[in-house]
């Protein structure tokens, strides 16, 4: 398993549906989203970075808006879920990445202000 976090920069506030886990409001500010690929992370990363996709995941929801902007993204050893739990912020939406967690994660995505 590959893990990865994105640094993600929101230039306004906005509402969005994140798929069937509801509609959430998005405070103006810097996110952080750990995520992991069994294989071909670079091409799970690159993908990110796409705004022509079908949306399957919780983040691709967010990224396809036009206030948001990956400004980073960093690879990692560690387990997705002990370096999303050693990531400072604030969770803002539960379940948000974190459906499939089996280490109690309350989301995969961290608000950073």
């Amino acid at each position: 398993m590959h893990t990865y976090q994105l640094y993600i920069k929101l230039d306004k506030t906005i509402k969005l549906q994140i798929g069937k886990l509801g509609k959430f409001t998005f405070p103006k500010g810097d996110y952080i989203y750990t995520g992991s690929a069994k294989k071909n992370i670079n091409t799970r990363i690159k993908r990110h970075f796409s705004k022509n996709k079908k949306n399957h995941w919780h983040i691709d929801y967010l990224l396809e808006n036009k206030h948001v902007k990956i400004s980073k993204f960093l690879k990692s050893t560690c387990s997705e879920c002990i370096l999303n739990q050693s990531t400072i912020g604030e969770i803002l939406i539960k379940g948000f990445g974190s459906s499939d967690c089996r280490q109690n994660c309350k989301s995969h995505l961290k608000f950073r202000y």
